[in-house]
């Protein structure tokens, strides 16, 4: 079967956590205990006032709600949407203590979110500051957009790069349609875009301009751009049709481009893009949907949410298992993966214990598609020579500003952490913008 080009997937796709209703979204306000030291906002990577949001919408302040919400946290929206809210701010809620429910924060977040987007999404324009300072911001992921959105309401005046045809990073491209739509993401781009912020897509470093243009025309630069291609397996038969990675196979199903979906998928990984690139598959019309990860269920990275979440979708796990070889037919297309069963060896330089291959174990799985969940590869040539410092392939850059060994140079997301939440990123890019905004002040006395 194919994705066709406008196919509505509303009914295919539908979402984990649905919003609240208004009523229910004002009972579940009024169980907040509205705790002076808040450990919910603690755990919050962007630290939002969590107890005066929920207070705002309890008195039915919405707008009041939303605006406490951005004041900390620019894309609120989307990060309602697919925080990790289990082990973050609502892993956090005192509740827990009295072995009651948690409060239901991350729907609580959208409810507010959700009607400030609806009554026009509105804030005013920060004015330019004269003679302006120009900030340029390499991709148009979360933290580029927060980092954005941070310095032009402080005045400066700042323009974002982006190669792909779509502005949004991974929340448009990569982020699983049952948690976010690419129109909610765009909806947000679009309103970063009226504080005052240009939004440049389809521009590549390398083809339409150099990073050598961008530190001529402007006083700083922050790079968000995330990671590079997934990872290889260096593996026979990687390069068979039916072979593709993750984040393509979201994205091309998030886009509504054609795509094939096959009718007994293989997927490898064990990570949080593998789990919703096998629901994907499995709620796509796939017959059979395997993930298969070379180490056991408690050592598997994702989220046990998720976890659970796959199983009742009725995606298969194979534990301790590894693929060998990627076996097609004549035709060039994938018609099986050969996998071999594996132990856990000696722990390897992160501390994790190696999975070994056992002998004489090997086994076929016969498929039409694989799909490839290994991990993102790093993007250190592109500021390999503007004396940015890396450290295991990603940016090395100041905490709390920022900044990187150049000074002209400041970073976030996931090029400097590897690979984190989209909150992260968003935490990161608009300390960023204030680290540059108190930089060019300070240069410029």
């Amino acid at each position: 079967m194919s994705i066709t080009e406008g196919q509505v997937r509303e009914e295919v796709f539908a979402e984990v956590r649905p919003a609240l209703p208004k009523q229910e979204a004002l009972v579940e306000a009024n169980r907040c205990l509205f705790c002076f030291d808040a450990p919910c906002t603690n755990a919050c990577p962007t630290h939002i006032d969590v107890p005066r949001f929920i207070k705002k919408i309890s008195t039915g302040n919405l707008r009041g709600s939303a605006l406490t919400i951005l004041d900390a946290n620019i894309l609120g929206l989307s990060c309602s949407r697919v925080c990790p809210v289990d082990v973050l701010c609502e892993g956090a809620c005192v509740l827990h203590r009295y072995n009651k429910k948690p409060i239901e924060i991350g729907l609580l977040q959208r409810h507010a979110m959700e009607h400030f987007y609806s009554a026009g999404a509105k804030l005013p324009v920060a004015p330019l500051r004269e003679k302006a300072p120009r900030i340029a911001c390499i991709g148009a992921g979360p933290a580029s957009l927060a980092c954005a959105a941070e310095v032009r309401q402080r005045g400066f005046d700042v323009t974002v790069f982006e190669s792909r045809e779509w502005a949004g990073g991974l929340n448009t491209h990569g982020v699983a349609d049952y948690k976010l739509r690419p129109k909610d993401s765009l909806r947000e781009v679009e309103f970063i875009e009226s504080l005052g912020v240009e939004v440049k897509t389809g521009m590549k470093i390398g083809e339409l301009f150099q990073l050598e243009d961008l530190e001529r025309e402007f006083d700083a630069i922050f790079v968000g751009c995330g990671l590079g291609p997934t990872e290889k397996m260096n593996l026979p038969g990687e390069d068979l049709h039916g072979v593709l990675d993750a984040i393509s196979f979201i994205g091309y199903y998030k886009l509504s481009r054609t795509g094939p979906v096959g009718r007994r998928v293989v997927v490898i990984g064990g990570g949080n893009t593998a789990i919703d690139a096998a629901i994907a598959a499995k709620l796509l019309g796939s017959n059979e949907v395997y993930l298969v990860y070379r180490r056991g269920e408690p050592e598997m990275p994702a989220f046990a949410f998720e976890y659970e979440h796959a199983k009742k979708t009725g995606v298969n796990f194979l534990w301790q298992t590894a693929p060998v070889k990627i076996s097609g037919g004549p035709n060039g297309y994938v018609n099986g993966i050969e996998c071999v069963r594996t132990r856990m060896g000696e722990p390897d330089a992160s501390g994790r214990s190696r999975p070994e291959n056992v002998e004489g174990t090997t086994f076929q799985i016969p498929c039409d598609m694989v799909i490839v969940a290994l991990g993102q590869t790093k993007l250190t040539q592109l500021l390999a020579d503007r004396k940015v410092e890396f450290s295991s392939g990603c940016i090395v850059a100041d905490a709390k500003s920022g900044q990187t060994s150049n000074p002209k140079y400041f970073a976030g997301g996931d090029c400097v952490s590897g690979g984190r939440e989209v909150v992260d990123a968003v935490a990161e890019g608009k300390r960023a913008g204030m680290g540059i905004a108190n930089w060019l002040e300070n240069r410029n006395g």
